[in-house]
């Protein structure tokens, strides 16, 4: 088929990649000329594995191409998928404003018979608004189908290739066939599941809503671990064994983040709020992960007490390995925090540096962990980078001013640091600390006036 993609984000790309490389061909429209100036020459990097190397074999193939011209991309396409972003507005809802522009501009460029695919994550009913546009604009045939996307930052192409499941949301039958066809390869690993429009955009929303309610639980049940001195990774482990339950997205976390959970979430709020439901449980959900996120500064006065002038490393930016994304990390949070206390704040992270930079240009980046470490009175792990876990703490003793580790993730063995002299403490465990003025004397902290 011959297919267009409005929007060039990482949706977009990842769409865009792995329909041209089943042999069809795609046109990837985009406003932004620098962007997609960028996607021309190749001149772009992609923290996604395989994407870099996809979307070159395509381009170079003549199946893949980048344009700003949405009208031409539209006006040649028998399908048209619309990846464009639909960010949180100020007054906490869905800004549709750019899906809206993007559908009346295929309203005036299509020819013939078009399928219109809307992949952005939409609130209940925007399928149909679409619709409605549209069909007030031309009267070329077309018809509209809604097929959420869910792709994980740092397995998106993998993801889409071998999906739990491709949700159909088709009001009409041809739609539903046209989009089994455009899914035949990809349908191997999970079911091609029919259902309405309404209930398409609704199962995204209730899917991050399931995620973001499971992150939430396990992270209210490690203040407690934390206190018993239980342990919230064997916690999840003996929980997620439960076949009804299953083990995903139950590990203490700093909280979760990135530009869709917290987003997502407050949209389903408002839905329910506006059709005079009760939406408190995904209050509390919303409000136990932004407590978690506000929580580290807390520790870090624990430990310290006035943070005025106390460097502090924080490692870690993004809100989760594989991903440059920043949006409503635990990093930001902390990092807003710390300035606000007057604290000397030295930044690392393999790939989330020059986002983070655009919210805070004044701090410190380093080159690498152990230079943001070099005089720190603490260190703060917040993102499960794999170049994390391997650091050197015989080599980070040397370099810090105070030997503490405040780790978000729960990547260490906390009886390895304790050896090396750290005191340690992890999100879900009890502290594991020094003795004061006794630094050969390990000693649990409930046993510490610590």
């Amino acid at each position: 088929m011959k297919l267009s993609i409005i929007g060039t984000g990482n949706v977009g790309l990842v769409t865009g990649a792995c329909f041209s490389a089943q042999g069809h061909e795609v046109r990837c429209a985009d406003i932004d000329a620098e962007k997609v100036d960028r996607l021309q020459r190749l001149e772009f990097h992609s923290e996604e594995p395989g994407l870099t190397d996809l979307v070159a074999r395509n381009v170079e193939a003549g199946r893949l191409s980048f344009t700003t011209d949405t009208p031409a991309a539209v006006a040649g396409s028998e399908v048209v998928i619309l990846c464009v972003e639909t960010p949180q507005g100020e007054d906490g809802k869905p800004d549709l404003e750019r899906i809206r522009a993007a559908a009346q501009t295929i309203a005036e460029n299509i020819k013939g018979f078009t399928l219109i695919v809307v992949k952005s994550t939409v609130p209940v009913g925007t399928t149909e608004t679409l619709r409605k546009l549209i069909s007030a604009c031309t009267e070329e045939p077309f018809t509209i189908a809604c097929n959420p996307e869910f792709l994980k930052a740092g397995s998106a192409v993998e993801d889409f290739r071998e999906p739990d499941r491709v949700v159909a949301g088709c009001d009409d039958e041809r739609s539903f066939e046209l989009l089994r066809e455009l899914y035949q390869d990809f349908t191997g690993s999970g079911p091609l599941l029919k259902v309405d429009t309404r209930t398409a955009e609704l199962i995204k929303y209730a899917s991050n809503a399931m995620l973001a309610c499971r992150i939430s639980f396990m992270n209210s049940l490690a203040g407690l671990c934390e206190q018993l001195g239980a342990d919230a990774g064997e916690l999840a482990r003996g929980v997620g064994l439960d076949s009804r339950i299953g083990p995903g997205a139950l590990a203490a976390s700093p909280g979760y983040g990135g530009s869709c959970l917290p987003k997502d979430i407050r949209a389903l709020i408002d839905t329910l709020k506006e059709h005079g439901l009760d939406a408190r449980l995904f209050e509390a959900i919303d409000s136990v992960n932004e407590s978690q996120k506000a929580s580290h500064i807390e520790r870090l006065r624990s430990f310290l007490g006035d943070l005025r002038d106390r460097r502090i490393a924080v490692l870690g930016l993004s809100f989760k390995a594989g991903s440059a994304d920043t949006a409503n990390s635990a990093a930001v949070r902390l990092i807003g925090q710390l300035i606000e206390e007057g604290a000397e704040v030295a930044a690392w992270d393999p790939a989330a540096m020059e986002n983070m930079r655009r919210v805070f240009p004044d701090i410190e980046y380093s080159r690498d962990p152990y230079e943001a470490s070099r005089g720190a009175s603490a260190i703060v792990i917040l993102t499960e980078w794999d170049s994390l876990r391997k650091l050197d703490f015989q080599t980070l003793g040397g370099l810090v001013s105070n030997k503490l580790v405040l780790d978000g993730r729960g990547l260490f063995d906390p009886e390895v640091l304790l050896a090396l002299g750290f005191s340690y403490s992890a999100v879900g465990r009890p502290p594991t600390l020094l003795e004061p003025g006794c630094p050969e004397n390990a000693v649990d902290s409930r046993d510490s006036e610590s």
